[in-house]
């Protein structure tokens, strides 16, 4: 299963009852964290979860209110003993960025390893996230991301036992380990099915509407995506900065045909925010308006 927080839902500053741009995600003991505004560190102990297991931090872009809880998050990984490394995925110039900001957090005891992004559409592999980082249009160089965790195909007793392969040996194939028994080899896809369904999140800031965006999002489980702006006078602002509208990001949560969407990074004006989701329902009745701490647990 796959734990989904929302950290931190505020867009530009932080408020009193935001904390700004984050998403942290875990999975088989490893926690993954989308952005890392100011507050995330605070965000994640009100929730009650761990800073140390973070092994992976995906940036959508550099502006401050997407990076700059980094040194302080940094900092307490390191008070806390940690010494394995930490990989970082974000656009170029990440190794850069996050050098700069180490001024004020300079000696760490474990290592950072940077994984920049050039492509429109690339795909990464860590600590069983299956990652799929694609670039949506801002103002700058930014991405999405889309998270999967793969579900193998159920074990066929009767073909392992057609096969003659020891009951013991059984769990190992199904882990999907190659096997030499008697001179001969035995693979997974010999006693497996076909794959299941397994787990997709999407998550996506500081766009306006792209159809990758609607690729990358299909069918996933949950889609957490920005709703910078509910007044319909806002509307050319959000064009003029690249940002989105609750309405437009409920129309790709339709088109993708997602399970459940939750809207984050609310301008700061924004007030009330509850009197729009009547309007944001008739295009996506599975609408919801995201807060800090909202949480969710994706199982197969």
């Amino acid at each position: 299963m796959l734990d989904v927080c929302l950290l931190g839902t505020a867009g530009m500053m932080p408020l009193p009852y935001r904390w700004l741009t984050s998403m942290m995600a875990r999975y088989n003991g490893s926690s993954l964290l989308i952005d890392c505004g100011e507050g995330t560190q605070i965000a994640i102990r009100e929730k009650g979860w761990s800073t140390k297991p973070i092994d992976v931090i995906c940036f959508t872009h550099y502006h401050a209110d997407h990076i700059s809880g980094l040194p302080g998050l940094l900092l307490t990984m390191g008070n806390a003993e940690r010494t394995e490394p930490l990989t970082m995925i974000g656009p170029k110039g990440l190794e850069r960025v996050v050098s700069a900001l180490r001024t004020i957090a300079p000696e760490l005891p474990f290592e950072i390893r940077f994984q920049e992004l050039t492509q429109p559409v690339e795909h990464l592999v860590e600590h069983g996230y299956h990652i799929t980082a694609f670039r949506v249009n801002h103002n700058v160089t930014c991405y999405g991301y889309t998270l999967e965790i793969p579900r193998i195909g159920e074990f066929q007793v009767g073909k392992a036992e057609a096969l003659g392969i020891p009951k013991n040996l059984w769990g190992r194939l199904q882990k999907g380990e190659v096997l030499e028994l008697d001179g001969k080899q035995y693979t997974p896809d010999m006693v497996l099915g076909p794959a299941r369904k397994g787990i997709k999140l999407s998550y996506c800031t500081d766009t306006r509407p792209t159809p990758a965006i609607t690729e990358q999002a299909e069918h996933a489980d949950l889609l957490i995506i920005e709703g910078m702006y509910a007044e319909k006078e806002k509307e050319a602002k959000a064009r003029q900065y690249k940002h989105m509208t609750f309405y437009e990001a409920a129309a790709i949560a339709r088109d993708a045909q997602v399970s459940e969407m939750w809207l984050t990074h609310f301008s700061p004006s924004l007030v009330q925010a509850e009197r729009y989701m009547g309007e944001v329902h008739k295009i996506f009745p599975g609408a919801k308006l995201g807060k800090d701490g909202k949480s969710l647990e994706l199982g197969f």
